[in-house]
């Protein structure tokens, strides 16, 4: 079985992405690129150079993000990209980029900096909406208002690689793709442009030089195979409606880890449960459910009083979230996501073979502090 790891494509940090340009055919249902080996064809010639055309019309309505007041920022300072959607300053990044920045400020293709404000957010959606002070008249971007079908040629500008706003250009694979787990956000594109950490936030442009999505993060296999995902963005996007008007809708953490070797197991089948934490040094019993090596100190987890496992058999394993029913560590992640900060969730658990109930009041992450 191919164990998937995904990484939020945060500053210039963690593994880059690799990949291949590849090509047009028909709409096709979602999640079936792989099979129709046509999306998989090169750019032609054609769409190439309408990609670069756009290119030098798009980049002057995109940005580095930094963490530092413009007087003060270091030239090695970025920690993602964003871009411009309106004459006011408004401007479009993934959420994670700007998670817990505390002075961010952007430059601009020209090399001038300017502040920058965080006005809304969607955790769960990885979006997030910031005001830039930028000179009236500076370029921004249209949101699209047609559709992006697989097998569209698109282009992503960004700072992956630590090279400062460079266009990268491949195919729309698949909408509506499973990031498989929880903490990811749900229905992104999945692109064959070479995306690369510090891609984070930049624009999904098609031919006219509209923008479709906003990258959020790669998934890499244990073959070292990598593939890159955009959250969808579009003119009427009643998300984005929102988010302007300043709504910051938080996700809710639970505060357990799942570390070590056991990390492999954050989506072990029912059915696998026991032989596979047996082979781990654990001794669970033979229930199936979600297990967890670590708990943040004053966590939800730590003050509903969820203790984790060790190689003693000793700790928890979750069973139900509210009577819903989890079989491994990403079901409880779910589950607990269908709530919002502020709730209570009752815990159905196993404990040295006995059950208990244990009540967790839900906290956002943006209140936990790193």
């Amino acid at each position: 079985m191919t164990r998937i790891r995904h990484f939020l494509l945060f500053g210039f940090l963690f593994l880059s992405a690799h990949g291949q340009a590849e090509g047009r055919a028909e709409v096709l249902p979602s999640g079936v690129w792989h099979e129709n080996p046509l999306l998989r064809a090169p750019l032609s010639g054609p769409e190439q150079t309408g990609l670069a055309a756009q290119y030098r019309r798009a980049r002057p309505a995109t940005f580095l993000i930094a963490d530092c007041p413009p007087a003060k920022c270091k030239p090695t300072d970025g920690v993602g990209t964003g871009f411009l959607i309106g004459s006011d300053g408004t401007a479009l990044t993934a959420y994670h980029v700007v998670f817990q920045v505390r002075h961010p400020s952007v430059m601009m293709s020209d090399g001038r900096r300017y502040e920058a404000q965080v006005i809304g957010y969607d955790d769960q959606h990885d979006l997030a909406v910031l005001k830039v002070k930028v000179p009236q008249g500076t370029p921004f971007l249209p949101l699209s208002a047609g559709a992006f079908n697989p097998g569209d040629a698109v282009m992503v500008i960004g700072n992956g690689g630590q090279e400062f706003l460079k266009a990268k250009t491949g195919r729309l694979l698949a909408l509506d793709a499973d990031a498989g787990r929880a903490d990811f956000p749900p229905g992104t594109w999945q692109l064959s442009a070479p995306i690369m950490p510090g891609d984070s936030g930049a624009p999904v442009l098609n031919f006219k030089g509209e923008v479709g999505g906003v990258v959020s993060f790669l998934r890499v296999s244990s073959d070292t195979n990598v593939m890159a995902f955009a959250v969808p963005v579009a003119a009427h996007d009643t998300r984005l409606a929102a988010l302007k008007k300043g709504l910051k809708r938080d996700a809710p953490i639970i505060g357990v880890g799942l570390n070590g070797p056991a990390a492999l197991l954050f989506d072990l089948p029912a059915s696998e449960f026991l032989k596979a934490t047996r082979a781990q040094g654990l001794d669970l019993g033979k229930t199936p459910g979600a297990f967890f090596t670590s708990v943040t100190l004053g966590s939800p987890a730590a003050r509903a009083g969820l203790k984790p496992v060790n190689y003693q058999g000793k700790g928890d394993v979750v069973t139900h979230v509210d009577g819903e029913r989890v079989l491994n560590f990403s079901e409880f992640q779910y589950e607990v996501r269908e709530h919002a900060p502020g709730e209570t969730v009752t815990l159905t658990v196993l404990r040295g073979g006995k059950t208990v109930k244990l009540q967790m009041k839900l906290i956002g992450r943006a209140t936990v502090k790193n």
